[in-house]
C-alpha cells in the first residue's frame, strides 16, 4: 500500500476546484493500493510527510509566489522531518492570476531541500478553471497515484 498526500490552499476557490479534480483522479477506482490523504495546508504537519510516499501541492499564485499558508506548511515541517525522509516524488497545481512561474520557482527551491523530486510538469491554470483545466488536474492526480501504485515513483 502506498500513501499519497495532497496539501493545498485556496483563497478564491479556484485552487479548491483544482484540488477536487486532482483528488478525484488520485482516488479513481482503476488505481489500486493507494491511500489518499487530502489536507488544507494549515492542517498538514510533519507526521503527514512521514506517512507519505508521494505528494501533490496546490496553491494560488499570490504576489508572484505561493500562498502564505502553503509557505507556512513548509516552514513548520522542514526542520521537523530534516534527514528523515527518503526522496519523495511530487507535483504541483497552481491557480494563477499572472503566469504562475514565481510560485513554481519558489516551491521547487524549497522542495530540493527536503528532498522532494518533481515527477510531472507543474499544472498552471490561469483564471477560473475550465473543463479542460479540471481534466488536466484529474489526470495529474491519476498520474501520481498510478505511478505510486505501479512502483514507478
Amino acid at each position: 500500500m502506498k500513501n499519497l498526500l495532497i496539501v493545498w490552499h485556496s483563497q478564491s476557490g479556484n485552487t479548491a476546484q483544482l484540488m477536487q479534480a486532482v483528488r478525484a483522479g488520485a482516488e479513481d477506482d482503476a488505481i489500486e493500493d493507494v491511500t489518499v490523504r487530502c489536507l488544507h495546508a494549515p492542517d498538514a504537519g510533519p507526521e503527514d510527510l512521514r506517512w507519505a510516499h508521494g505528494l501533490l501541492f496546490g496553491t494560488p499564485e499570490n504576489f508572484g509566489t505561493m500562498s502564505g499558508l502553503l509557505k507556512d506548511f513548509f516552514d513548520r515541517t522542514f526542520y521537523a522531518v530534516e534527514g528523515e525522509l527518503a526522496p519523495l516524488p511530487y507535483a504541483l497545481f497552481i491557480s494563477a492570476g499572472n503566469d504562475g512561474r514565481g510560485a513554481v520557482r519558489e516551491i521547487e527551491r524549497i522542495a530540493r531541500g527536503y528532498p522532494f523530486t518533481p515527477v510531472a510538469e507543474p499544472l498552471i491554470v490561469r483564471g477560473s478553471p475550465t473543463e479542460d483545466a479540471l481534466g488536466a488536474a484529474r489526470e495529474l492526480g491519476m498520474t501520481l497515484a498510478a505511478g505510486l501504485s505501479a512502483g514507478i515513483f
